[in-house]
């Protein structure tokens, strides 16, 4: 089971305005629980006034860089991304769980692959782990990237961007999307929709030898992205997202039960694993499996609490859940038993669980 871990921060870089690069630290023995795989993201915890605010951001970083980094843009009204923006300092320590997510496909040396990235805003965190981890340990395989920003002025990593591009020349090609600035082609100008991207598929984008797609940003913009891949000819298996940020559209928030209504026919005995033990409760079928567990003293791992990452991943062993949500976890982990907790209501009078497999 993961737990958090004490980094020291040794850099806070400005890479455009209203975002920064954290360079971080493991200590205390923990340099092993941080060797992450390009595309994953850690979750960090700090206390605001007297809250406790889980967030995770995307490690940046390539596998050869030889460093730890992740990149938070500033949210309007977010107190984790302001006070990292603002606030944190080299030599400053912050608590993250170790690397988690699945947003990455095994590389071979002698692979010969074509990838195409799609990147929205802050999105480009993980897929610039990814680009330049496959160019590096890839040298047969060639990455074309779509990044999608409101101007300029709001593109994160463009110098090293531009920097891979000369490195790799002929195998890293970048097209930046912009939705303000007026570009030379028309095409490059506006939102990415799916209609742009059935055009880039045309001219820019050799789209029928593609082997994966790598799609982070909005959820309407990674929908829109995803149907024109499969109007291309990519199933699924070849497409991979990471959502960093989702409204849940049309889904209607679990009703809860009243007090009165409160009886045996909607509560459920539910058996929960975590670091080795057991604990048995009882909670209404209105309640998720991590609530339940958080409200009886047990440290079950979340983040997002909106079934965008994968942190609080159990395991459904005995009885049934209702999933309302999920945007992290692969059709093999579903079809294994394996629920996001913070989205998983119970539906039969007895459900057992497990954090630990």
């Amino acid at each position: 089971m993961a737990r958090f871990h004490e980094l020291t921060v040794t850099e806070v870089r400005k890479t455009i305005r209203d975002a920064v690069v954290v360079t971080l630290k493991p200590g205390n023995g923990a340099a092993d629980a941080f060797d992450f795989t390009q595309g994953q993201y850690l979750t960090f915890r700090r206390d605001f006034d007297g809250e406790e605010l889980r967030r995770s951001y995307s490690i940046c970083a390539g596998k050869d860089d030889g460093q730890l980094q992740v990149g938070i843009k500033r949210v309007d009204g977010g107190a984790f991304s302001t006070w990292a923006n603002e606030g944190l300092h080299p030599g400053d320590t912050i608590e993250a769980m170790p690397p988690m997510g699945g947003f990455f496909t095994p590389l071979d040396v002698a692979a010969n692959k074509h990838y195409v990235g799609f990147a929205g805003g802050s999105g480009i965190t993980p897929v610039l782990s990814i680009l330049k981890t496959t160019l590096a340990r890839e040298p047969g395989s060639s990455f074309t990237l779509v990044y999608a920003n409101k101007a300029v002025s709001t593109i994160m990593f463009r110098e090293e961007l531009e920097d891979l591009k000369n490195t790799y020349m002929g195998r890293f090609n970048v097209l930046h999307i912009l939705e303000t600035d007026a570009q030379e082609i028309d095409l490059f100008t506006g939102l990415v929709t799916e209609e742009k991207c059935a055009d880039l598929f045309k001219g820019w984008i050799d789209i029928a030898h593609v082997d994966t797609a790598f799609i982070c940003g909005p959820e309407p913009m990674m929908l829109g992205i995803a149907s024109a891949l499969r109007a291309a000819g990519l199933d699924d298996g070849r497409i991979k997202f990471e959502l960093f940020a989702s409204g849940q559209p049309g889904r209607l928030a679990r009703k809860t039960v009243s007090q009165g209504a409160a009886t045996a026919a909607n509560q459920t005995s539910a058996a929960i694993t975590l670091d080795g033990a057991t604990q048995t409760v009882t909670m209404g079928k209105d309640r998720t499996i991590l609530d339940a567990a958080l409200a009886n003293a047990m440290d079950a791992p979340f983040a997002c609490k909106a079934g965008v990452c994968s942190t609080c991943r159990c395991r459904v062993l005995e009885g049934e859940v209702d999933m309302i949500a999920n945007h992290a976890l692969e059709d093999y982990e579903v079809e294994k038993g394996y629920v996001l907790s913070c989205q998983s209501y119970p539906v039969t009078d007895r459900v057992v669980v497990d954090y630990d497999q």
